[in-house]
């Protein structure tokens, strides 16, 4: 038998573990406003890449402005620049040429930023890209960059950067449905195409593509804003789709964005976008969702839920229940959701799929402890064509410890114009995607107590801290969508210390009969690969190397590890090419994946 070289490098990270009935606390982040709007819609659904925190300590951010009210003449993208030390003066007009909307951010080139965003005048004709090399300077540098030919306007776009110097870019967007003066594309009432540019967009490898598994063989069409990026990593490129008229699904690709592969999360019971039958009432994805790639390069999503029927075919009435509230979570791990009516029921269904601090992660808080949220009727809630409980963000850091912030009603702040409930900025945490620890209100300083703060949008950087925007109201509801008068709206930059949100517990308690560990990457490879073993507490483990036959090719003997991440690199070297399995063994448990050998 060859001999199979082992190199184990141990990096240190706590993990705690949540083991109690989850309480609600307060909380008094750092805070500083950043921009002004009196157009308060930012998304209809899933927020956008809205901020990035770079590497020399800067920050760049945008939001969708417009002071100009009724027609907002002068929509746009309003920006903001953090230096180091401090943020520039509030915006005073739009960057685009023209009225635009929707804006996504993200870091472009050595030291630029890039932002696309959707022209919304007559005629709507597709997106316009601004970026410069320099960030937070010098002029924009514009281009439109248009849907194919038969349907050259594009809506609601995501987008993100990766690969060396950020120069590749990933975007998906919306061909204009039949609602917003388009036309059917290839079968579909709105079309989410995908486009690719590995040389920061002056040529476009892959352009308007429907992906596999996304065209009208599986459905008639996609919701705006129904969908979000997860921040690219390595080779990893991801994004989440999912509404109250078609599934919930992953499409993840893990060579650059040049294939993907497609995952059903929840089975929609009747895919349409406009029925021809009535509907009864069945509980649903949002539209409001959030993916995040985690060290292993698994994808974890968070989703809002609630609930949804249609009963005139005549006029085509879709309706959302006002009062339904949950926040779920799925990973790849995890086993898809059904297409059964109560499979996302967050009322503790006898036929629901959810189990709370699992996979229902989040909801209203009962503040006063009466066993009840205080609301008295529909009338009360503020509209967003959501649930009570939604607009989540995901963030997971380099200890690949879960962050989760969304935006809830909050019992006992009613009040403004509309005498309806404030939505307050709600943050939960997680070791590892399956204990979830306290409930914190992050906007409960007494500046926020009649602040409708939503929106929410976290940067992918975070060290003690992670960063945030976020948009804040002095009244409920939207005044886009007729539920208060106009006025000011704020954009709020917030920095949140994660030791004042994390919830510990004793280590003495923890076991190690549960532990991850990673595919190993690159996979194949020939010379070397690596994994990651995530322990909960210290302990010995054991890696073994078997051949497609099962004869064993190599055997570690037991190697100590620490709580946290151990990095495991093989050398392939004295392997000959093939397919080979490696078993990891943590106390009486065990996990065996498979890696080739090229």
């Amino acid at each position: 038998m060859k001999r199979t070289i082992l190199i184990i490098t141990i990096s240190f990270s706590a993990v705690i573990l949540y083991s109690q009935y989850p309480l609600s606390f307060i909380l008094e982040p750092e805070e500083d406003t950043i921009g002004q709007s009196i157009f308060d819609l930012q998304t209809n659904a899933s927020m956008p890449k809205r901020m990035h925190v770079f590497d020399d300590g800067s920050i760049g951010a945008t939001f969708t402005y417009g002071m100009n009210y009724g027609s907002y003449s002068d929509r746009g993208s309003g920006y903001n620049y953090f230096d180091g030390f401090e943020w520039l003066d509030w915006s005073t007009e739009r960057i685009e040429s023209e009225r635009t909307g929707w804006p996504s951010y993200a870091p472009f080139g050595e030291n630029g930023e890039i932002i696309v965003s959707h022209l919304s005048g007559a005629p709507m004709i597709g997106l316009l890209f601004n970026k410069r090399e320099i960030k937070g300077t010098g002029e924009w540098d514009e281009t439109l960059f248009q849907g194919p030919a038969s349907n050259p306007g594009l809506l609601w776009p995501r987008m993100v950067t990766g690969g060396e110097n950020n120069n590749s870019i990933y975007l998906i967007a919306l061909t204009l449905p039949i609602a917003n003066n388009g036309s059917i594309y290839q079968g579909l009432d709105g079309a989410l195409l995908y486009s690719r540019s590995t040389d920061g967009g002056e040529n476009w490898d892959i352009q308007n593509q429907i992906l596999p598994g996304m065209d009208s063989t599986e459905y008639t069409g996609f919701k705006g804003d129904s969908y979000a990026f997860a921040y690219s990593k390595e080779n990893i490129v991801a994004f989440v789709i999912g509404s109250n008229k078609h599934d919930l699904f992953l499409m993840k690709s893990t060579d650059y964005g040049q294939s993907f592969e497609k995952t059903i999360i929840w089975n929609h019971p009747y895919n349409l976008i406009t029925p021809t039958f009535p509907i009864d009432t069945f509980y649903c994805v949002d539209g409001s969702l959030d993916v995040a790639i985690d060290v292993y390069g698994m994808a974890h999503i968070v989703f809002g839920i609630t609930s949804s029927y249609y009963f005139n075919t005549t006029y085509g009435d879709w309706r959302i229940v006002r009062s339904t509230d949950g926040l779920g979570y799925w990973n790849e791990n995890m086993d898809s959701f059904s297409s059964n009516i109560n499979a996302l029921n967050p009322s503790n269904h006898p036929e629901s799929e959810l189990i709370p601090d699992y996979n229902l992660i989040g909801w209203a808080q009962d503040l006063n402890g009466n066993d009840t949220i205080d609301i008295e009727d529909d009338s009360d809630l503020s509209y967003y064509y959501l649930g009570l409980s939604s607009m989540p963000q995901i963030h997971i850091d380099d200890q690949n410890r879960f962050f989760v912030v969304y935006s809830s009603i909050t019992e006992g702040y009613t009040g403004g114009i509309t005498n309806q409930t404030y939505r307050h900025l709600w943050c939960r945490t997680s070791p590892n995607g399956q204990w979830w620890g306290k409930f914190t209100d992050l906007t409960n300083a007494p500046e926020h107590l009649y602040d409708e703060c939503i929106f929410p949008s976290i940067a992918s950087y975070s060290d003690d801290n992670f960063y945030l925007v976020y948009h804040k109201d002095d009244q409920p509801g939207l005044q886009h969508q007729g539920g208060e008068p106009p006025g000011d709206n704020y954009i709020n930059y917030m920095v949140v210390n994660k030791d004042e949100v994390w919830t510990s517990i004793d280590e003495n308690n923890l076991s190690v009969n549960h532990f991850e560990v990673s595919q190993n990457y690159p996979n194949p490879f020939s010379k070397t690969t690596t994994l990651k073993v995530n322990l909960r507490k210290a302990t010995n483990i054991n890696l073994a190397i078997f051949n497609l036959v099962g004869q064993k090719v190599y055997e570690s003997g037991m190697l100590q590890t620490k709580a946290g991440i151990n990095n495991i690199t093989i050398s392939g070297t004295d392997l000959t090419s093939g397919i080979y399995f490696y078993t990891v063994k943590a106390g009486e448990s065990s996990i065996t994946k498979k890696m080739i050998v090229e």
